[in-house]
Formats: structure tokens, C-alpha cells, sequence
């Protein structure tokens, strides 16, 4: 009877585990997310919906509630995950952090009657900000993010008291790299938009790059629309910076093949820019450790500042992009 019993609670443990591997070896990325989502729990991170634009948005929220606030818009393809690598940095500086998932991103909704670009984008990240009864935020951009927030900064300047701009797209320049690789449809594909992203791309296993292209695959439309609305130009922001009225920060990779230069972009005095000369679109490389500028410092309260140097282009240094760097980063 025992030896029944035991021989039926080893199969069954045999059978759980072989799905459990067969599950991780079909959908890693699903896994990683599982986990993430686990750690975020248990770090405080706290993980919250409200209604915005009609829209189920996502968010993240983390650090003090009496703390001064910021707000980070992510990337094309990215996800609210994606700034945790800067996150505890602000809160030890005393921040309360806002994160957003854009609609058609990370756990947000994604709805087909939504245009996803970057205006309509804006409006939604000018209705999350009002939604949680925000007076006065810090704005933050990567990329399409930093598109985005210039174009919040110009409609809602009463609301923004600093603008940081992380490698922002925005400018009327044509791309030179193909655009079609932000949805890769094949591993050759997807090498090349890694090495796109990065400066010293290492390589996927099979079984995490097949998740990853099913996963481009499921979102490929909604990337395709923001795409799209990039590429007409509409709304472009090369003539909104010198008009803004708060003080802008700007930092870019030089590696970057991604977006352009703020070298190419009028600048006012009240603009503080930096151009790291290490980094990239996608430089997961690089190590916070390694910045040691204390110019950015001044975008911190004098109340509120941390002990040690903090550089805003941590942001710069982990990666951004969604689920490809998060999958790049753990598969090793």
C-alpha cells in the first residue's frame, strides 16, 4: 500500500515537473513575467489600474507618499518594468514614482479603436496624471516616451514642473535603420534589431527567441500603428523645446543608432544635456556604478537628495525595451 502511494506521489511529481520545464521551454517569457511580477510585490512595488481616456491603464507606483513626484513614460515596445532599475535610486532620494504601461503596452489594455499615437498617446498621459490627482510632477521620457512627454510638457505646462528627455524621439528626421525590425518576424530579424539596440549584443537561445517573436508577433499592430504616426511627422516636437517654460533635462547616448542627437535640436539656457559617450538606445552593459557626474543633482530637491551621487542617465544604463532585454538580461 505505502509502496503504492509512494510510486503515485512520484509520478505525479515527475508529471508537474515535466510541465513545468515544458511550460518554461515554450513560454519563457511568460515566466519571466511571472517572476517579476512576484518580485515587485514583495519589493513595495505597488501595482494598481484606473480608468483613463476610457482605457484600463496600468501603473506602478513606489517610494513615499509625501514625496515630490515623478512620473516615467517608457519606450516603443517597453513596458513600466522596464524604469525598475532606476527606481530605487529615486526613492532614496524621496520620490514617489509613478510608472505607467501606455495603452496597447505591459498589463494596460489594448484597445482596437485606439489610434496609439503619439498625440493621442500625450492624452492619455495627461489624463493618468489628473486621474491620480497629481498638482506638480517631475515628467520623464525614454524615446517614444520622451516624444510623448515633450508633447504633455508643451499642452500641460502648468503641470510640469522638470522635463527629462532619455534619448527622445521627436525630431523630423527620417530613420536610416529598418523600421520593420521593431516587429521581427524571424531570428535574422531579431539579431539585427539587437544589435539595433545594442553596441555588444549577446545571443538569444532558441527557445527564448521563439517566445520573444510569437510575443513581437501578438503586438506587431499596435507597434505598427505607432510607427506609423511617427513616420507621418505629425506632431513632430523639433520647435517645441526652446518654447517650453520649465527646465529640461536631456541625455543621450552617443552609441545610439536609434534616435537622433539633441546635438541637432535648439536648446535653451535653462536646459541642462549630456552626452554619454558608453551608451546606446539599448546599453545593458553599462553599470549605474560606473557614472559619477553630479551634474544632474540639481534636478533634486536640496531636501531631498541622496548622500551619494545620483545621475538621472542611470535610465540610459539598463534596458529599456520589452520583453527582448528583459529575456537578454535573465537567459544567462
Amino acid at each position: 500500500m505505502r509502496t503504492r502511494l509512494a510510486r503515485r506521489v512520484l509520478l505525479t511529481a515527475l508529471a508537474l515537473t515535466t510541465l513545468v520545464v515544458c511550460g518554461f521551454l515554450l513560454y519563457p517569457v511568460s515566466y519571466f513575467n511571472a517572476l517579476t511580477y512576484m518580485k515587485e510585490e514583495f519589493s513595495g512595488i505597488e501595482s494598481r489600474y484606473v480608468p483613463v481616456h476610457g482605457i484600463r491603464v496600468h501603473y506602478l507606483a513606489v517610494g513615499p507618499a509625501d514625496g515630490p513626484v515623478v512620473v516615467l513614460v517608457h519606450g516603443l515596445g517597453s513596458r513600466a518594468e522596464d524604469w525598475l532599475n532606476l527606481t530605487p535610486y529615486l526613492v532614496k532620494a524621496g520620490y514617489r514614482v509613478y510608472i505607467p504601461d501606455l495603452p496597447g503596452y505591459g498589463r494596460s489594455e489594448r484597445p482596437k479603436d485606439f489610434s496609439y499615437s503619439m498625440h493621442d498617446e500625450a492624452t492619455v498621459v495627461e489624463e493618468f496624471i489628473a486621474a491620480l490627482g497629481l498638482k506638480r510632477v517631475d515628467l520623464g521620457g525614454w524615446s517614444m516616451g520622451g516624444w510623448i512627454v515633450e508633447l504633455v510638457a508643451a499642452q500641460r505646462a502648468e503641470v510640469v514642473n522638470k522635463l527629462m528627455l532619455f534619448d527622445a524621439a521627436g525630431l523630423a528626421v527620417k530613420p536610416k535603420w529598418n523600421t520593420n525590425l521593431f516587429t521581427p518576424a524571424n531570428r535574422t530579424e531579431l539579431d539585427e534589431l539587437d544589435a539595433l539596440l545594442m553596441p555588444q549584443p549577446q545571443p538569444i537561445p532558441g527557445y527564448v527567441a521563439r517566445d520573444i517573436l510569437r510575443r513581437f508577433q501578438q503586438q506587431a499592430w499596435i507597434i505598427h500603428r505607432a510607427m506609423a504616426s511617427m513616420l507621418t511627422a505629425q506632431d513632430v516636437t523639433d520647435a517645441l523645446l526652446p518654447e517650453l517654460k520649465m527646465p529640461v533635462l536631456l541625455e543621450w547616448g552617443a552609441l545610439d543608432q536609434v534616435t537622433s542627437s539633441f546635438r541637432s535640436r535648439s536648446l535653451k539656457s535653462s536646459t541642462a544635456a549630456a552626452i554619454w559617450p558608453r551608451c546606446s538606445a539599448l546599453p545593458r552593459w553599462a553599470q549605474p556604478s560606473r557614472r559619477s557626474s553630479t551634474s544632474e543633482l540639481q534636478w533634486l530637491p536640496p531636501s531631498r537628495a541622496p548622500q551619494a551621487p545620483i545621475s538621472f542617465c542611470i535610465v540610459l544604463c539598463f534596458p529599456p525595451f520589452d520583453p527582448l532585454a528583459s529575456i537578454l538580461r535573465d537567459s544567462r
